[in-house]
């Protein structure tokens, strides 16, 4: 298995050398909106902690991603008015996954309104969807 890069693009945003647009963040946890959404409210819930996928995250630290993940659906479902949700996660090249660092994509989806094509967003755009769910987090 390869080992984990730190200096993947999630590890860089953790150490704050990239900027994000941060809905939720604890000690253990990181969430932000993609900037390239497929929906609105596309975000994703990263561990602060050091980890590939799911092979090689601890199973305290997965556990708790998944609450963070159940925290954050909840809250941009509400935001969005979604009446479905995908909670995603990739595991190596093969499986999808884009960045060495787990992380859970959370979609909120809505009837008749299908996924675009990946592309950058509006900072401006993403810096307000941000602010829906945050305000519903509390």
């Amino acid at each position: 298995m390869t080992a984990y890069d730190p200096d993947n693009i999630f590890a860089k945003i953790l150490r704050g050398e990239i900027p994000n647009h941060t809905v939720y963040e604890d000690d253990r946890t990181l969430a932000f909106l993609d900037i390239m959404p497929i929906v609105d409210g596309h975000a994703l819930v990263i561990p602060r902690k050091p980890a590939r996928n799911i092979f090689d995250v601890e199973p305290e630290e997965l556990a708790n991603l998944v609450k963070v993940a159940q925290k954050i659906s909840l809250a941009a479902c509400k935001a969005f008015d979604a009446d479905g949700h995908t909670l995603r996660l990739h595991s190596e090249a093969s499986g999808g996954q884009e960045v060495p660092h787990i992380h859970f994509h959370i979609l909120p989806m809505r009837t008749g309104i299908p996924p675009r094509p990946r592309a950058m967003a509006d900072h401006g755009v993403l810096a307000q969807h941000a602010k829906k769910i945050r305000d519903l987090l509390g």
